[in-house]
């Protein structure tokens, strides 16, 4: 195997192959690097865009970064069909095959740990967004006779909004309480930013839940029947199930190039 190694993630040997089809990043197929009993999937990565100047300049070219993310998760994906991967962070690169049981010998026991804690479970994301036009008032827009309509008409409609918001913040923390208790633990991220992110609506929650995957689909239907009291204006969204990123605490990911990032 020539090139530095780019590594997707750590996890226990497993029996089932990983699906014929799955492509890694810069179109090499994954492969599997055994130490201590542990396993390091990994795949071969030109030097002249993953060595350390190279990879930098990659980093801020957005396009080339979305490929790269697509190709990382598609590993991830595949690996948490047959598996519970440690999922390292994206641009994770070492020089050669030494680097990475470097990394796996020092990381053993971390990596021990999170593996029989997470072992059998998947991470599931629900999001709630709150759609901005279902806080304006029914039918056109008044027209404003004088200085003191217009005031009045946005006062009602500051009112409005705010009103809006808190039925969402209090819809939202009711959820996240329901689902909790069918979780073993949760993590609330920080609202994404609808610019980056291209949704519509504001997100008023944005939550993962860790779950075993024999309680899944209860999990997914319990998401379903809580649909059923969504308040006008609101949306929830469901998505995984997902290797247990919220969950791994590997927050300490380091290659032996420079070539190393997190997103």
């Amino acid at each position: 195997m020539t090139g530095l190694r780019y590594v997707y993630a750590v996890c226990r040997p497993f029996d089932a192959p990983l699906q014929a089809e799955v492509t890694g990043v810069a179109g090499s197929p994954p492969g599997l690097l055994p130490h201590h009993g542990l396993i390091a999937v990994v795949s071969p990565v030109p030097e002249r865009d993953f060595a350390e100047e190279p990879l930098r300049r990659h980093l801020e070219d957005l396009e080339w970064l979305s490929a790269t993310a697509r190709a990382h998760q598609g590993v991830i994906d595949a690996l948490t069909a047959v598996t519970t991967p440690l999922p390292l962070r994206l641009a994770t690169v070492f020089r050669d095959d030494a680097g990475v049981r470097v990394m796996m010998e020092a990381r053993e026991h971390a990596f021990r740990r999170a593996l029989a804690r997470l072992d059998g479970r998947v991470e599931w994301g629900v999001k709630v967004y709150a759609e901005p036009q279902a806080a304006e008032p029914a039918g056109p827009p008044e027209k404003a006779a004088t200085g003191r309509d217009y005031l009045r008409q946005r006062r009602l409609r500051t009112r409005a909004h705010e009103e809006m918001g808190e039925r969402a913040e209090k819809y939202a923390r009711r959820l996240h309480d329901t689902l909790s208790g069918s979780a073993e633990d949760t993590r609330l991220h920080a609202p994404q930013d609808a610019a980056l992110s291209r949704a519509s609506g504001r997100n008023v929650l944005n939550a993962a839940y860790l779950v075993p995957r024999s309680r899944s689909e209860a999990f997914v239907e319990l998401v379903g029947r809580t649909k059923d009291d969504e308040e006008p204006g609101l949306r929830v969204e469901l998505t995984g199930p997902w290797a247990a990123y919220s969950f791994a605490g590997l927050e300490s990911d380091t290659g032996d190039t420079a070539g190393e990032a997190g997103a």
